[in-house]
């Protein structure tokens, strides 16, 4: 009898029933002076009574300028400390934190601020090529003009535009001012709110990618995030007093939720190198705070371990840590253990409709299971691998992963069918992914459903091919895409960036297919072959499939093909 891929995860330790606001005010008392917060490239220092009460002072200044339990607060902006600082304001006034992509522009961010319905918004003045303040004020014209509540025709729900650092400016609240708005009447109204909070409210709303349409916004619950942050910090072993260097971004789960959420649960501090990744800035805030544990995407791995400047730094005070987005290659792993230190780095996998981790490897895996899967499913959830009639199939099996338990989100904002579409009435989160689980109960990821290649009838995996060519000794990272073919329907393609000091010119399109020839089978060898410099890569690291196959389509001048 074969064993189905249906597995279930521990139930202890014990679910947390707390809001991430009452969660804080338990890390004060716990941990009173321990460091909490370190925005190095701020210079900005907190402990955790020091977050606690900043965060108080700020939810009171929220209140203050009118706003109320369950109203939308916007935060556009790269790493800094007062994104931690409002998203644990908003969490104790019982507001909803939308996270807005840094690199959102002013079509993005409309309707971002229509489709939720956002009061407030919290902006830096800008970051790399985007000038945030010209940005909102080119869509919103009346800001510079108003004086009290903003009314705006592009925006008419918002009515407090909050900005980041920089010079007063007419329409703008600076973000330093609100710690000081608040009356000992918001102050007491602040904590009568706060005990009247429910662990299963609405706390935040995350924008998924949108590449198959406009984005949804994944609603997200107190119990939703801090469990996930708590679970993942286990996983990875933090413990009071170490030092989490966070380099992946806030706005996203893997920043607030693995990154500020799993510190705080546990004591540590969470220490943000700089506002973007930038592989010398993590290496030298390492070196200089003494990190016990590192996040990030492979590619910010890669990029660390590559650095001229790498040789320079001790790195000896990390331990652990955690690599989740896509696969990391063996010998970027081996290099993480043995020249970074981090023995215990575990690879975690998940998506943002569930909080996001799902399953995680853990510190005394081998070497092995931390680089050719996605580990055991985590306490208090179910995971299951069904077939394109639901039925769930035998283990070693490729199928759909469906997720069930706490961390499945309360449903996309605002959007009945698409979240009726993402989770079925038995209350299953359809992922999406292709993936196998095997007799042990670990995960492995094929591919996305949507990503999987259909070559004259032969179901591939993209993911396959790329760990195949990553044993090439001339690759540095590797991404397959499907193209449209007129005789197969489509054919793959691999985008190829060299390893440093590579000569280009000794290593050809067909050099690469001759690795592959005799060793894989002859459906799975690239047609096409293309050496770049980068990836199209979204904030968090995650590569543009879809951009390297328009780019593929328009270079080949191919055409979708028709199906039946």
């Amino acid at each position: 009898m074969t064993t189905p891929s249906l597995v279930t995860g521990a139930t202890e330790p014990q679910l947390r029933t707390e809001t991430i606001g009452q969660a804080l005010e338990h890390a004060a008392r716990t941990w009173p002076e321990q460091e909490a917060l370190v925005s190095v490239h701020q210079g900005v220092r907190l402990t955790y009574i020091q977050l606690n009460e900043l965060a108080d002072r700020i939810g009171a200044g929220l209140l203050a300028l009118g706003l109320k339990r369950g109203d939308r607060v916007g935060i556009w902006s790269p790493n800094k400390a007062e994104w931690a600082l409002i998203q644990f304001a908003t969490a104790k006034a019982g507001m909803i934190l939308v996270n807005i992509n840094p690199a959102y522009r002013s079509t993005e961010l409309e309707y971002t601020l229509n489709k939720v319905q956002i009061s407030a918004l919290v902006a830096a003045e800008s970051f790399k090529t985007s000038d945030y303040v010209s940005i909102v004020e080119t869509l919103l014209p009346e800001v510079a003009g108003h004086s009290g509540p903003l009314q705006a025709a592009a925006a008419p729900h918002l009515r407090h535009l909050i900005k980041i650092g920089g010079v007063a400016r007419p329409g703008w609240r600076q973000f330093d001012e609100l710690a000081s708005l608040g009356t000992p009447a918001h102050a007491d109204e602040l904590a009568r709110l706060g005990a009247a909070l429910s662990c299963q409210d609405p706390i935040n709303i995350q924008f998924t990618s949108g590449t198959t349409g406009l984005p949804k916004g994944a609603t997200l619950s107190h119990h939703n995030i801090l469990n996930n942050g708590f679970f993942v910090g286990e996983c990875v072993g933090l413990k009071p007093g170490d030092r989490l260097c966070i380099p992946v971004p806030l706005y996203h789960c893997f920043g607030m939720v693995m990154g500020n959420l799993g510190c705080l649960t546990h004591g540590s501090a969470m220490v943000y190198p700089s506002d973007a990744f930038d592989p010398l800035a993590v290496l030298r805030c390492i070196a200089a705070e003494r990190c016990t544990g590192l996040y990030g995407v492979p590619t910010m791995f890669i990029a660390e371990l590559t650095h001229p400047e790498f040789a320079s730094f001790d790195l000896s005070s990390l331990r652990t840590g955690c690599m989740a987005g896509s696969p990391c290659p063996v010998d970027i792993m081996t290099q993480v253990i043995e020249t970074m230190h981090m023995r215990d780095v575990t690879i975690a996998y998940g998506m943002t409709e569930t909080s996001p981790v799902s399953f995680q490897t853990a510190g005394d895996d081998d070497l092995q299971s931390r680089v050719s899967t996605i580990g055991r499913v985590q306490p208090h959830l179910q995971c299951k691998v069904i077939d394109a009639d639901g039925n769930v199939v035998p283990r070693g099996t490729p199928g759909e992963l469906c997720t069930k338990g706490y961390a499945v989100m309360l449903g996309y904002w605002g959007d009945e069918r698409k979240t009726a579409e993402a989770i079925d009435a038995d209350g299953w989160m359809h992922t999406g992914d292709l993936v196998v689980i095997d007799e042990r109960g670990y995960g492995n990821v094929v591919g996305r459903l949507k990503d999987m290649v259909i070559r004259g009838g032969e179901n591939i995996y993209p993911r396959e091919i790329e760990e195949f060519l990553y044993k090439h000794p001339a690759v540095k990272d590797v991404s397959v895409v499907g193209v449209p073919d007129s005789k197969f329907g489509e054919e793959l393609c691999a985008w190829v960036i060299l390893r440093p000091g590579q000569d280009p010119a000794s290593v050809t399109q067909e050099s690469v297919r001759e690795f592959c020839a005799g060793r894989i089978a002859h459906y799975k060898v690239p047609r096409y072959v293309r050496f770049v410099d980068e990836f199209p890569l979204t904030v968090t690291g995650k590569v543009q499939k879809f951009e390297i196959r328009k780019k593929m389509m328009e270079e080949l001048g191919l055409a979708e093909q028709k199906t039946a």
